[in-house]
């Protein structure tokens, strides 16, 4: 028997909307009915071109079916692409941007081709919460493209509709950037679309060139731009990016153009470093990415007892450059308390990289540059904060026996930074970041915020939050804090943790299988993490996906012969009933205890 209302059926439902559509008409109605007939071509075309159908395009919006969610989500890709490489040719306060939702559910069709019902519903509230020029799918959508298509999933929690009992898993999602973060959707020829400008000042120092002739000095370069990025984040009305992804871009050529719009910022500083016996020559030169305008430019030179006053100068004219009504009081608040030796200042820098890469030799190698620093100056703030955190990451990543002497040296080296150093907010974050692996979370929450309300560019301290986060059985949150550390450093080799984090929030969630792909992906970036292992055989267990489980427990087996479930325990600092759903999935594959 039909339904009298129509025919049901299973569909991949397409529901799209421009952001800003009055403003639009209001500014110039003619310009944006013709922008949008044009706009709307581009869906039809895209959309018939993968079977799918136009159900109706009233006002701005638009809405579509599709018999496979695998051709909604490739059809809204190319189309979100193209709208956007045709805005390139519009001015800005003219350029029309859309949000796309997409949902897998049951509809009504009727016989004139309209299409209503609970899966209608919920496209539209995907696409309601969906970011400009984005992406945002059901967990239904999700459940079918995940292994079909390559790209990056970030969950955005559990989202109420309006007229549905049950909430509705919401994730946004945006192409694989081949190993980077993906951080904008790709145009037609491959290039990344500009993300958004931040709303204020927003700037990225990139890795400035050594011209002193000696390999050796890289180090020294490298330091320079540390520092002046570092200060210049502490500028609360800048948007900073982060030192990390800056240093992507170390011996390659520059197109600053294209770097402001991987990075989403309106300026750009670069410059060179040359180190000649006991003189230091600096030169910079700011540039708007927008117009492609030189602001200033400018060389300092001096000795180098005066390379840290060097630096603050730079810091000083790069931010009178940008916003000259910038008060000298908030610059002299960004400057970090200075080594008493120049040798424990090469030796900080030259352990930097490695204190980073969160692998046991890597960590091991700065170590010993940390070591170096503090037996010339004990006192060095930056030294023995660096230092805590590796000693941190021995007792987390379970590459010490002794934990509790790891965790304890942890601490007494995050402590004595943090007498020493004051309010830098890097030393507060490592501070943070001790406690939470010490299972003080409450004094890792109020160390962690101090960093971030000092420095709101810290990306290291709002990935640390989002940890926190995780370890107090609270993972929509981390998903947040995670997600802020990504823009603020799109394209840090440190990332990876990030996806860890949210790998971890999914987990504490019992989400398992968002949990795996998080994990996989954090592989993908960095595949000598073995300690990840441990994280995703977990969850590949409470997924029941034993095949794979057992697979990657070998893995985990070859890394850690001596793992057993109590070290794993000691390790980790989840809550005591995460924890143990995670041992008792670590069990369940063979893992002693």
């Amino acid at each position: 028997m039909s339904d009298p209302e129509g025919s049901r059926k299973l569909q991949a439902i397409v529901a799209a909307d421009v952001v800003g559509y009055s403003r639009l008409m209001q500014d110039d109605d003619e310009a944006t009915v013709a922008t949008l007939e044009t706009y709307r071509g581009v869906f039809r075309e895209k959309i018939e071109a993968r079977r799918g159908r136009v159900v109706d395009m009233v006002g701005d919006s638009v809405l579509a079916v599709f018999e496979a969610a695998t051709e909604a989500v490739s059809t809204t890709f190319e189309i979100q692409s193209e709208i956007a490489q045709r805005n390139e040719a519009l001015p800005e306060a003219r350029r029309m941007r859309f949000r796309i939702g997409i949902n897998l559910g049951e509809v009504i069709e009727r016989p004139d081709g309209t299409v209503y019902g609970d899966g209608v519903n919920v496209a539209a509230r995907l696409e309601s919460i969906g970011e400009p020029g984005g992406i945002c799918i059901a967990g239904t959508v999700h459940d079918q493209v995940k292994n079909r298509l390559k790209a990056v999933y970030e969950f955005l929690g559990e989202q109420q509709v309006k007229n549905m009992a049950e909430p509705v898993r919401a994730f946004r999602i945006r192409p694989d950037a081949q190993g980077e973060v993906a951080v904008a959707v790709p145009t037609a020829d491959g290039a990344a679309t500009a993300l958004a400008l931040p709303d204020k000042p927003s700037i990225a120092v990139l890795p400035f060139d050594n011209m002193s002739g000696d390999p050796e000095q890289e180090f020294f370069a490298d330091g320079v731009v540390e520092a002046v990025t570092a200060s210049l984040s502490r500028i609360r009305s800048f948007f900073v990016i982060a030192r990390n992804s800056a240093f992507r871009y170390k011996g390659r050529p520059v197109d600053v153009e294209q770097i402001g719009k991987e990075l989403g910022v309106r300026y750009v500083l670069e410059g060179s470093v040359q180190k000649a016996g006991g003189r230091v020559r600096i030169t910079v030169q700011l540039i708007d990415v927008t117009s492609g305008a030189h602001v200033w430019t400018d060389r300092v030179d001096g000795t180098l007892e005066d390379v840290f006053e060097l630096q603050d100068r730079i810091t000083e004219r790069v931010a009178g450059a940008i916003q000259p009504s910038i008060r000298l009081a908030e610059i002299e608040r960004a400057r970090r308390k200075r080594p008493q030796d120049l040798g424990a200042y090469d030796h900080a820098m030259r352990a930097m990289p490695h204190v980073w890469a969160l692998e046991k030799d890597a960590s091991e190698k700065a170590l010993e540059f940390l070591d170096r620093a503090l037996a010339i100056d004990p006192e060095y703030p930056l030294a023995l904060s660096l230092a805590s955190w590796c000693y941190a990451q021995r007792a987390v990543y379970n590459w010490d026996d002794n934990i509790d002497l790891a965790r304890s040296d942890a601490l007494r080296h995050a402590e004595k930074a943090a007498e020493l150093g004051g309010e830098d907010p890097l030393i507060l974050a490592v501070l943070g970041a001790a406690h939470t692996v010490l299972r003080n979370q409450g004094t890792a929450r109020v160390m962690l915020e101090r960093a971030v309300a000092i420095d709101p560019n810290a990306a290291w301290a709002w990935s640390r939050l989002g940890w926190v986060e995780n370890y107090s059985d609270r993972p929509e949150r981390a998903v947040a804090h995670f997600e802020r550390a990504l823009r603020l450093s799109p394209l840090d080799p440190m990332n990876f943790n990030n996806y860890v984090g949210m790998g971890s929030a999914h987990e504490v969630a019992g989400r398992y299988d968002e949990a795996v792909a998080m994990y996989r992906r954090a592989l993908q970036e960095r595949p000598h993490a073995y300690w990840i292992l441990r994280n995703l055989v977990s969850a590949l267990a409470g997924a029941g996906r034993m095949d794979e489980a057992a697979a990657e427990f070998k893995r985990l087996m070859a890394a850690y012969p001596d793992l057993t479930v109590t070290k794993f325990r000691n390790a980790m600092v989840f809550s005591s009933a995460t924890i143990d759903r995670m041992c008792g999935n670590l069990r369940k594959v063979g893992l002693p205890d």
